[in-house]
């Protein structure tokens, strides 16, 4: 039985981007910035994807001891985020973007003022919110145009146009729905584990800067904690008296189906219950009166869709600390896989960047090989899988949109809505003149 219904068409613009994390916060940020009617679609009530709703305690990137490296929009989330969390980490981030030896360690994410931050970013620059609004469905025509996509939200089902779109879904939703190429996991169809973030609060800092916090696991009852497979647990200090966690293993899950998002979901609540008990078990004097402030309301998945674009990014580009003729950001974040059956020898093959090493990302790799106005921005750019595990941090995904942002406005001024045919010359000039550091 088919269905059909008229769908009312609410509005139109001349670029839309689907999907609120950090790539998409500066892809409209860009877009806009530039002059292009821009609309930002997202599925949850706030902006900032694994930084907000998905509570990862702190930033990766954006240095690795030496000079930053994700500047232009990407400094001023940071940066905005820091001056609203502290003034002393403010000076740290400020000063330490050409000094290394003042930036901080780690840089922690105190989620509700970055949700401030991305509100202000986004709509300082002019383009439009939508909250709770779901992709739904894309419509092309035959020349490989996405022409609308259908969405769903309090309204019903309506539909958006554009001249130009933007996938930051994070799982390449539009790109697969408008019948674009992409790869999915390994060979086999395997996907990295996932994690479900979370916070502590009333944990004994004096104690907790004393002790090593990554060792939970072996444990001396394994049926007790059944869903603890291994020691990964990276911490961050939020507060006065509140620790933010990435920790714990989700293995199995495959990101672009819902029934197993949702049983992993379920299942990592369960895994932090353990966890925080192993802690307390582990280490009583910091934790013995510690309780779980928040579980992240979205579960932090890896990988998922990796388009096949212009160009593929290669696992030698980053041994090889590649450039690019067509470099729109670099990336100095390690190789970080997240496989349970990870070979020992993957950190000989590829290892960490020595400080100030860093590698190119070609615009090539947000452009779909078969569609004419799609572009596309943070994880799901167009990569091996051993990179996509370095390329997929937020830091450069805050690089990636605001690449992708830029060339989207400049599609809609210039080349009749072709991103392929963008003058990467006068795109790499803008993005230096607003402050991005590419080579």
């Amino acid at each position: 039985m088919i269905f059909q219904r008229d769908i009312p068409v609410v509005d139109e613009y001349e670029v839309i981007v689907v999907g609120g994390g950090p790539a998409g916060c500066t892809a409209a940020a860009a877009s806009a910035r530039e002059g292009a009617k821009t609309l930002l679609i997202e599925s949850t009530a706030s902006l900032g994807g694994m930084g907000t709703n998905g509570l990862v305690p702190f930033w990766c990137g954006f240095s690795n001891g030496g000079k930053l490296v994700n500047r232009g929009l990407a400094q001023i989330v940071l940066e905005n985020l820091a001056k609203r969390m502290d003034d002393d980490l403010y000076k740290a981030v400020h000063e330490g973007a050409d000094e290394p030896e003042k930036y901080p360690w780690r840089v922690g994410i105190d989620a509700e003022q970055l949700k401030r931050v991305y509100d202000d970013l986004v709509t300082g620059y002019g383009a439009d919110v939508l909250f709770k609004t779901t992709l739904s469905a894309v419509e092309t025509n035959e020349e490989g145009e996405v022409t609308a996509v259908i969405v769903t939200n309090k309204a019903g089902l309506t539909a958006y146009k554009a001249k130009v779109f933007i996938d930051c879904t994070g799982e390449g939703d539009l790109i697969a729905w408008a019948g674009g190429k992409y790869l999915l996991g390994d060979e086999e169809g395997n996907m990295q584990a996932g994690t479900l973030c979370f916070t502590l609060v009333n944990a004994d800092m004096e104690e907790y800067h004393k002790v090593n916090m990554y060792h939970i696991y072996p444990t001396e009852n394994p049926e007790e904690y059944d869903l603890i497979y291994d020691n990964f647990s990276t911490t961050a200090v939020l507060g006065s008296s509140s620790i933010g966690f990435n920790a714990g293993h989700l293995p199995g899950v495959n990101s672009i189906d819902p029934v197993s998002v949702s049983q992993n979901t379920i299942k990592g609540r369960r895994l932090v219950e353990q966890l925080v008990k192993r802690l307390k078990e582990k280490y009583p004097k910091i934790y013995e009166n510690a309780r779980i402030g928040s579980t992240a309301v979205t579960l932090g998945t890896r990988e998922g869709r990796r388009i096949v674009g212009d160009y593929v990014l290669k696992d030698m580009d980053y041994i090889n600390r590649a450039s690019f003729s067509d470099e729109i950001a670099r990336n100095c974040y390690e190789l970080d896989s997240h496989d349970l059956n990870k070979k020992q020898d993957d950190y000989d093959k590829y290892p960490p960047y020595a400080p100030g090493e860093s590698h190119g990302i070609p615009y090539r790799s947000l452009c779909p090989v078969n569609l004419k106005n799609v572009l596309v921005a943070g994880r799901i750019i167009s990569a091996e899988r051993r990179v996509l595990g370095a390329s997929r941090i937020m830091a450069t995904c805050l690089s990636t949109g605001e690449a992708a942002g830029l060339a989207s406005a400049l599609a809609v001024k210039s080349n009749n809505n072709d991103i392929h045919a963008v003058d990467v010359d006068l795109l790499r000039k803008k993005l230096k003149d607003y402050g991005a550091y590419i080579r």
